[in-house]
């Protein structure tokens, strides 16, 4: 075996597999665990997903939030097994990749529109699982 097979092998068995599907735009809540001493606690993060970056085991998603008169912005790795656990909160209608102009936002300026109804994502998998059923 090749030292890129090894190494890819190692990262499969790494990655999550209870990530929900989100894209740039959509409001997650991430769960992160803080061990303080003996002590572990969960935190929550919630915020709009402005970047993603990355495949495999060094995915990382970039969330904004506006609160107490500060914009904060956190950075987390997705496959860290100090994430217990991303909710999806809203899903965002935009169209760009990259929603860095939300970082001198505040207020209604920093808003994304809500997307209703199923998704671009959710046609997609639909259509692939309609194609992937044998026809009798």
């Amino acid at each position: 075996m090749k030292q890129c097979q090894v190494i890819q092998e190692m990262e499969a068995e790494q990655l999550k597999s209870n990530i929900p599907a989100f894209r740039v735009g959509d409001t997650i809540c991430v769960h992160q665990r803080i061990i303080e001493g003996e002590k572990e606690r969960v935190q929550q993060f919630t915020g709009t997903v402005i970047a993603r970056r990355g495949s495999g085991i060094s995915e990382t998603v970039s969330l904004y939030r506006f609160s107490y008169g500060a914009g904060v912005e956190r950075v987390f790795l997705i496959n860290s097994p100090k994430i217990s656990k991303i909710e999806v909160m809203k899903s965002g209608d935009v169209r760009k990749s990259k929603l860095y102009y939300l970082r001198g936002s505040s207020g209604k300026a920093s808003k994304v529109k809500e997307q209703i109804g199923p998704g671009k994502g959710a046609a997609k998998a639909a259509a692939v699982a309609e194609e992937s059923t044998p026809a009798t």
